[in-house]
């Protein structure tokens, strides 16, 4: 299980421009959850997560992870636990390496090289056979550099190698924000099947409120440092995009939006 307990976040702190942004929030995430997150534009979703990763500090409060305090655990400690995607695709991947040096690299986290080779080719009939799934083509292009790949297929190399080591929380930061409808499909479709078969307990922010509806067993709307609607099981399944989107209006009337 995952917590938050009594979080406070300040930006700015000390300066005209202060603002907090959580409050004494608390979160508890079970395990096995899948948490779709939606909210506007600083209402604090990629501030949670950041806050989970150990990206940004808090000024107070604890984060759990299965029962250990990790608050001041560093972020590459955490990762251990943790794989994460991020919006922009070029941030998951390494594009001046090859699609073979990007698979080893990921599947090598957290362990020692040394002087040691960097690939091992005994795992390289492995790393194509998880890229076939894809069915993009890159098992064919392993000596490809990955900055000449396409945004989508990027993303989707991205989400295949942050879960590559035994993992047991997998963060996703609008992963398909930046894709075409079509590869954004793909790339639910692909997050959803690494989820389950992996047991992994899944937090993912997204803009999209048919994805956020469609795809896990909690919905959480975030406002101003808040949720303001948390839904999970049999309520969540009840819930329809008019629904999520009616909630959202509302709160956007009252801010003046």
């Amino acid at each position: 299980m995952l917590e938050l307990k009594s979080i406070q976040k300040y930006y700015n702190p000390g300066t005209v421009n202060e603002m907090c942004l959580f409050d004494h929030f608390n979160l508890k995430v079970e395990k096995g959850d899948f948490i779709s997150v939606v909210g506007s534009n600083g209402s604090g979703k990629t501030s949670m997560l950041n806050i989970i990763c150990g990206s940004i500090p808090a000024e107070s409060g604890q984060i759990l992870m299965d029962g250990k305090d990790i608050t001041k655990e560093k972020e590459y400690k955490r990762n251990a636990k943790i794989g994460r995607v991020y919006q922009n695709p070029s941030m998951g991947t390494c594009p001046s390496m090859t699609i073979l040096e990007n698979m080893s690299l990921a599947d090598n986290k957290g362990k020692f090289f040394g002087l040691g080779r960097g690939t091992n080719k005994q795992r390289i009939g492995y790393y194509k056979e998880m890229l076939r799934q894809l069915n993009l083509g890159l098992e064919e292009r392993m000596d490809t550099k990955v900055g000449a790949l396409s945004g989508g297929q990027r993303q989707a190399m991205a989400l295949l190698m942050s879960a590559m080591t035994p993992i047991e929380y997998l963060i996703l930061d609008e992963h398909t924000a930046a894709l075409d409808p079509k590869t954004a499909e793909m790339i639910m479709e692909l997050t959803d099947k690494i989820v389950r078969e992996k047991e992994l307990t899944a937090i993912m922010v997204t803009h999209n409120l048919r994805y956020a509806v469609e795809y896990g067993n909690r919905l959480l709307m975030m406002h101003q440092g808040e949720a303001v609607l948390d839904k999970k099981g049999k309520e969540k399944e009840d819930i329809c995009v008019e629904d999520v989107l009616k909630l959202f209006n509302e709160i956007s009337i009252e801010c003046g939006n």
